[in-house]
Parts: C-alpha cells; sequence; structure tokens
C-alpha cells in the first residue's frame, strides 16, 4: 500500500472534490505513478512501478480515465487556481497558446488527421505525420527557483481533424476557433484580472482578436504580418450626417513600406530574454493602427516593427490589441511564448508524451491533457519541497549546474516520494545487504532521472 508524503497532501487535495472516493483512489496511484515511471506512460507501466503488477482486477485503473465521471476542464480550472495562488496571487497574467501534433496511429484513433509535423519540418522540408491535434494554454510567469519563465499547461484541448468532423456530420472547428472559446472559459474563470493571450502568426486572425476586444480587459499579443492592410482610425461623423458609420479612415503604408523608409527614427532596446534566453540588442518602431479586412471585424491594435541592428535576422512585426501597452512589454510579453516549445519538448523527454496507448475516444481526450497538467502539478510539487530544502543540483567535474531545469525538479519530486516508502516491502526474512553509500546514491540518481 502506499501513502504520499505529507508536503503533497494538500496539494492533491485541491483536486479531490473532482472524484468520487473510490475513483479518487485509484486516480492518485495514475498520479503518482506516472511522475515515477520512466519511459512509456500507459496504465499497465504506471501499475508495474506502483508495485501493483499482481493486481487482478487492474481494469479498475483503465476505467478512470475510460469510463469513471469528472471533468478535465474542471480540474485544469483548479490547476490554475493554484498555480496563481502560488506564482502569480496578483499582476496581469501572461497565458501563451500553441498547439502540438501527438503522433499516434490507428483505426480506432477517430479524432487524428494528416498534419505538417513543426518539429520535424524545415523551411526547404515538409514533414507530414499521422497524430492528434491539442491545443494548450499556459501560464507564463517566472519561477523564482529557477530564475527564468517556466510555460505551465493548465487546460488543453483537443482540436479533431476536418474529415473527423464531416463523418460525424458537424461543421469543423478550426484552430482559431477552439482559441476563441478557451479565452472565454479562462476569462470566467478569472474575471478580476488582465489577460494577455500569446500566441503564433497563427493566432493573428481578425475574427479571433475581434472576439477577444469583446472580453473585459481581454488582449492578444501575436506576429502581424509585413503587408498587412493597415488604416487610420475613422474619423468623427459631422452632425446630421447621413449613411453608416464610417470603420475606418485613410490607408495607411505596409510595415514593409515603413522598413524601407529611410527617415524613420529607430529606437534602441536590449531584449533581456531572447532566443535561447539571452541578451539581445534590436531597435524598433511603434505606433497604433486599424487592421480591416472585408466581412471580417475592425481591430485597434499597437504594432512594434522589430529590426536587428547587426542585420543577422530578418524585420518582424508584432501586434497587440491593448493600444496602450508599452513596446516593451508588447515584446516582453511576446518572448515568453518561446518557452512553450521548452515545455513541449520536456514533456516528450521526461513525462512519456506520445507513448500513451489509450483507443477509447474519452480516454484519449484525457490522457494527453493530464499528462500536461503533470508538468505543472510537478513544478508545484518542486516548489514546495524547495520552500523547505533548498534543491541539490547535480555537479560534474566537467558541467557545473547553476540553476535548476525541469529534469531537477523531476528528480526532486521522485526523490521525495521515493523516499517516502511509497508501499509496503516488509516480508519474513529479516536478513539484510548492506549497499555502499556512494552506490545507493549512484542508483537512485539514475532512477530519478530516468526519462
Amino acid at each position: 500500500m502506499f501513502t504520499i508524503p505529507e508536503t503533497f497532501i494538500p496539494l492533491l487535495w485541491h483536486f479531490s472534490g473532482l472524484f468520487s472516493a473510490r475513483v479518487w483512489m485509484h486516480a492518485q496511484v495514475l498520479v503518482i505513478g506516472a511522475i515515477l515511471c520512466p519511459g512509456t506512460r500507459t496504465v499497465s507501466a504506471v501499475l508495474r512501478v506502483m508495485g501493483l503488477s499482481e493486481e487482478r482486477n487492474y481494469s479498475k485503473y483503465h476505467r478512470v480515465l475510460s469510463r469513471a465521471v469528472w471533468s478535465a476542464r474542471k480540474a485544469g480550472q483548479q490547476l490554475l487556481k493554484l498555480l496563481l495562488d502560488t506564482f502569480l496571487p496578483s499582476g496581469v497574467v501572461v497565458m501563451g497558446i500553441d498547439d502540438t501534433i501527438e503522433r499516434r496511429k490507428g483505426k480506432k484513433i477517430h479524432a487524428k488527421g494528416i498534419y505538417r509535423d513543426p518539429v520535424r519540418s524545415s523551411e526547404s522540408q515538409v514533414v507530414k505525420v499521422s497524430g492528434l491535434r491539442w491545443l494548450s494554454l499556459m501560464l507564463l510567469v517566472e519561477i523564482p527557483w529557477a530564475q527564468r519563465v517556466w510555460a505551465l499547461p493548465f487546460f488543453t484541448a483537443l482540436a479533431p481533424s476536418e474529415r473527423y468532423h464531416h463523418e460525424q456530420g458537424k461543421v469543423h472547428k478550426t484552430l482559431t476557433d477552439w482559441a476563441r472559446q478557451m479565452f472565454k472559459q479562462v476569462r470566467r474563470w478569472i474575471p478580476e484580472r488582465t489577460l494577455i493571450f500569446v500566441g503564433d502568426s497563427s493566432f493573428a486572425v481578425l475574427d479571433l482578436l475581434g472576439a477577444a476586444n469583446q472580453l473585459a480587459q481581454t488582449f492578444v499579443v501575436s506576429r502581424l504580418r509585413l503587408d498587412a492592410a493597415l488604416y487610420e482610425p475613422a474619423p468623427e461623423r459631422e452632425p446630421h450626417q447621413m449613411g453608416r458609420p464610417r470603420l475606418k479612415g485613410k490607408r495607411l503604408p505596409t510595415l514593409k513600406d515603413v522598413f524601407n523608409d529611410t527617415q524613420q527614427v529607430w529606437q534602441s532596446l536590449v531584449v533581456p530574454h531572447w532566443y535561447g534566453n539571452t541578451e539581445r540588442e534590436i531597435e524598433y518602431l511603434s505606433a497604433t493602427a486599424v487592421w480591416y479586412h472585408t466581412g471580417k471585424p475592425t481591430v485597434l491594435l499597437r504594432w512594434v516593427l522589430v529590426r536587428d541592428p547587426k542585420g543577422e535576422f530578418v524585420p518582424q512585426a508584432f501586434l497587440c490589441t491593448a493600444i496602450n501597452a508599452d513596446p516593451v512589454d508588447i515584446l516582453s510579453w511576446f518572448c515568453r511564448r518561446w518557452f512553450v516549445e521548452v515545455t513541449f519538448e520536456e514533456m516528450r523527454a521526461h513525462l512519456g508524451m506520445e507513448t500513451q496507448r489509450q483507443w477509447s475516444d474519452l480516454a484519449i481526450e484525457r490522457t494527453t491533457p493530464v499528462l500536461l497538467g503533470l508538468f505543472s502539478l510537478v513544478t508545484l510539487m518542486a516548489h514546495h519541497l524547495h520552500s523547505q530544502h533548498p534543491m541539490v543540483l547535480p555537479q560534474t567535474a566537467w558541467y557545473a549546474k547553476s540553476l535548476p531545469t525541469f529534469s531537477d525538479a523531476m528528480a526532486c519530486v521522485r526523490r521525495s516520494l521515493w523516499s517516502t516508502r511509497l508501499f509496503s516491502t516488509s516480508t519474513s526474512d529479516k536478513d539484510m545487504q548492506k549497499v555502499p553509500t556512494d552506490i545507493l546514491h549512484l542508483w537512485c540518481d539514475l532512477l530519478c532521472y530516468a526519462a
């Protein structure tokens, strides 16, 4: 029988109300086992690492994902509340949104489609893959003991393929349709905070930006095309003027023309967290404009045009629907988005994403969001442990590690779980063979850092 360390009991208790008493006991086994389990994150692998390989009624653990009544969406709401209370109790909430492809095959996986694989594709070669598309919202917040921003997933939705929707007789929902619904859901969860959603160019869509403008204190930061049709705001109506109100004013030069204009006065700025979390000197221009397209919502935005004084990267443009935002803040918010890709990579390396093998529709819809949420849960656990005893980092003669990464957080949590004797190993044989301390520590480290 396993026991949970006292440090983690208050943390896990917040999720107990989502399950019945019996299902909650089984759910805890799956959560703890998924943290301890190296390699694949199948239910059988979890039971094996929890010492339940002789459990004959093993199907009850499968039913937690495939049949039990509980809501992954409500679990995401509770997880977001814990993350905000722990890392960001006040201030502006910055969230990253992005999609990822979980490579899966099989006739029983109905929602799969053929997509471009962003991990394996490049500018010169496009790689297509069969799999499931997931859209994930992550809290972009600085972790004090890591001294850098981490992207912490809390809300993930499956975006089925167009073929699946046609087979089901449903109207296909694009990624931006799913993003719009997720924005509204999070706005209902935390109505009192200012929300900044940061996404790549896939989310620079007028329909989505217009929907975000309808929500109170909700803004979007994204890339902007250099050839976007920008206009001045519509002039004020004169008294007794006839006709419909104008939506836009005079056409403005494109950002490409602005970049080529030698009369522009560029401002210098050192961005502390550019690619690779390094400082980078850039030059920028900024102004407000109306982005307009026939038949689409009219969006008032602030654009920021960036160039490299050294000429090492092409000019880039960014938009923010908060027109009064400082350009420095806009660039800072967008730079945080790059940590979303780091989280996806850590998920595949350390939490077995793409190794699960569920076939039922409900289990598929639950497993990947739970695994992504497990990334944030491990971070919360490591934070509680670090507040009691500072995290010890692995050191070698050839590499002195100064700041912890997610692999260190994972190892810290695993070490705490193993040291609490999760399940009984008592036997009638009292003979013991002692292991040298240095060898025991080596085995412990190898086990804790197993991916």
